[in-house]
């Protein structure tokens, strides 16, 4: 492309030149003969004036003709007149072209020897002037002169011809320098009109090729790191693969993955992001082979495809110095970013002998490196696929009951554990699977997470937790689960008073459960949109309380109305370890002291309650009093004893009729 646009560029020049050279030639000729024409004009109409004026002015111009000496009033008349104006000299002639008479700068006198004059001769004989133009020396004085020879008609015959020397040199001047400028403007715009649109066009084809370089250029490569792009790495990846059985040896490609690169970008800007997302890709591209290549596949992911390998420690090799380099430190502004890399390998052909297949295998070992925590290598193993599908067919699952409201809601009775009687119950989504079993939260919830649906879900388990809560008995809550994602999104305020507002509940009987993961990952923030939810009169629990690094600390920090120690504890107490008994014990007292109720899951034996008894537990919840249900397996009869007891001021005794309705 850019060959043939170079061709057609000078052969345009080739083209334009001698245009223009014919085009200046035309304007010089058309000036010269345009300059020659006023001349000869300006000449005839000198003479002709000059030769009128004689024949008013010179009584005896007939008789001069004739051969007769001037007056003395004709020759005052030609001394007077001789030095000035444009005719330096004149000549007369009688009719047949013969000299009589001749005046010039130095003298007016009778010829001596009179001369014929052919064209005196024409000019009397037609009637019509007769103009030459000649170049010289005239009397030392002109050297471009109009020789005009003018017939003198007196009452409608020619009695004489006056032969006038016109001096035009001043008006050739004159008129060249006038045509000299028309020609050079003339020249100029015809430049202009040719030049700009020329360099226009140069300019626009020279664009067009930088455009065009460009464009092929960003066709295989990625704008912010200058790398190949996926385009680029498949049809590298496909060479490769087609000289491999005829090389031997092994290929492997490195997916690699930047770990809480968001982070990065939250942290630092987006200015930050585009700094690391660049640094690595130099970092990655200096350490690789010629006959290797690295490329940006997308976002924070990059492939390098390693070619001549001669077994898996070689790619584990590469592998391991990819993630020292990526993990260097780097600096942006003054500040230091530290980045961790999570890579999948996959080799060829023991993995995959199509780039589509290599690069899925990659992809299920860096999905397997991820799940396993990050910052680390994984290889690509073939139980990998059948996990992903296993993933796959969960997600189709998932959005199909998201999109067709197909999640169930379950509840579990939260019993006072002073007088047993019930309190309300914790609302647990589930999702039916198409055999008709229902899917843990544990399974789906993290998923949900990942394709971003957990907004959609937690907004209807509010929505349907609230609305099956109002026709329960006032007293009676309903606690919820609220996952960090959709605190992220920043719209968890407005979700809740929606709920409440479209429900009816009242916000005090509405429970909102948070783990200590959404506090570890902004504080500052969470806190705020805490407070503001606990300003709408809902209540705040601290969930799985025990298991996390530092769950005390947020304790003075926020007003929790609640903490729900986790079921661990429980299951390990029925290993009889004394230290659990210690610290559920020291729990339930810290929580007495700050005011805050103390919920204790996973109950599942009399061992236990008679334990948390002694231990002046508030709240217990497991499945000694009730697993999970549906709101329609609810049984009807303990809401009506729950009413009655109300009405008599007594508590309904939970061990008796919740272990009968809700015990499966």
């Amino acid at each position: 492309m850019a060959y043939l646009s170079n061709i057609s560029l000078r052969w345009a020049i080739s083209l334009v030149v001698p245009v223009l050279g014919v085009l200046l030639a035309g304007t010089w000729l058309t000036a010269k003969i345009l300059t020659d024409d006023l001349l000869n004009k300006d000449a005839t109409e000198a003479a002709r004036t000059w030769a009128e004026f004689l024949a008013v002015n010179v009584p005896d111009l007939e008789q001069i003709a004739a051969g007769e000496l001037p007056s003395t009033t004709s020759l005052s008349f030609f001394e007077a007149t001789r030095k000035a104006g444009k005719v330096f000299r004149f000549v007369i002639f009688n009719r047949d072209g013969y000299s009589q008479l001749v005046s010039d700068r130095s003298r007016i006198a009778a010829v001596d020897l009179s001369e014929f004059s052919s064209q005196a001769a024409y000019a009397a004989k037609t009637g019509q002037p007769v103009v030459y133009i000649r170049s010289g020396s005239f009397e030392n004085r002109s050297n471009y002169v109009a020789e005009a020879f003018v017939p003198v008609v007196i009452n409608g015959q020619t009695v004489a011809t006056v032969g006038d020397f016109v001096d035009e040199t001043a008006n050739r001047d004159y008129f060249y320098y006038d045509a000299l400028l028309a020609s050079v403007a003339l020249c100029g715009l015809t430049g202009l009109a040719f030049g700009v649109p020329a360099i226009a066009w140069y300019r626009r084809t020279r664009e067009k090729q930088q455009a065009d370089r460009r464009i092929r250029f960003l066709a295989h490569h990625d704008v912010l790191t200058g790398l190949p792009n996926r385009a680029r790495l498949i049809e590298r990846l496909q060479g490769a693969l087609a000289v491999l059985p005829s090389t031997g040896g092994s290929i492997a490609v490195h997916f690699i993955d930047i770990d809480y690169f968001k982070q990065v970008n939250d942290t630092f800007g987006h200015d930050g992001g585009d700094f690391l997302l660049g640094s690595i890709g130099r970092r990655l591209n200096a350490m690789t082979r010629i006959e290797d290549m690295v490329a940006r596949f997308g976002g924070d992911e990059f492939v390098i495809v390693q070619t001549g390998l001669v077994d898996k420690a070689q790619a584990e090799a590469f592998a391991k110095r990819i993630v020292s380099n990526v993990s260097a430190p780097m600096y942006f502004k003054g500040l230091e970013i530290c980045a961790t890399s999570t890579i999948g390998v996959a080799l060829a052909p023991t993995d995959g002998v199509t780039p589509e297949r290599l690069l899925t295998s990659a992809d299920l070992a860096l999905y397997a490196g991820k799940t396993a925590g990050r910052n680390c290598i994984r290889f690509f193993a073939p139980e990998m696929d059948e996990a992903m599908q296993k993933r796959g067919a969960l997600e189709k699952i998932l959005r199909d009951a998201v999109a067709h409201e197909g999640l169930l809601l379950q509840y579990q009775p939260v019993i006072e554990m002073s007088d047993r009687h019930l309190l309300g119950f914790e609302a647990l989504v589930r999702l039916p699977a198409p055999d008709g079993t229902l899917i843990a939260p544990a399974t789906f919830i993290p998923l949900a997470e990942e394709l971003r649906l957990i907004d959609k879900i937690g907004a209807w388990v509010l929505r349907e937790a609230c609305s099956t809560a109002m026709s329960w008995p006032e007293r009676l809550t309903v606690a919820v689960n609220l996952s960090p994602a959709q605190f992220a999104s920043g719209s968890i305020e407005d979700t809740v008073a929606k709920a409440l507002k479209d429900s009816g509940l009242e916000p005090h009987r509405l429970e909102l459960e948070i783990t200590e993961t959404l506090l570890l990952a902004n504080t500052e923030a969470t806190m705020a949109t805490l407070r503001k939810l606990k300003a709408m009169g809902v209540s705040i629990v601290m969930d799985d309380f025990g298991t996390g690094y530092s769950s005390l600390s947020y304790l003075w920090k926020f007003p929790f109305d609640k903490i729900k120690i986790d079921r661990s504890f429980m299951a390990a107490f029925e290993q009889s370890d004394d230290g659990v008994e210690t610290v559920v014990k020291s729990i339930i007292a810290l929580g007495r002291e700050m005011k805050m109720r103390v919920t204790v899951e996973g109950v599942e034996t009399a061992q236990q309650v008679d334990f948390l008894y002694d231990a002046h537990a508030d709240q217990v919840q497991g499945f000694y009093f009730g697993k999970p249900v549906p709101a329609s397996e609810i049984g009807a009869d303990v809401l009506k004893d729950f009413r009655k007891s109300l009405v008599a001021g007594k508590p309904i005794d939970a061990k008796v009729h919740l272990v009968k309705s809700l015990k499966a």
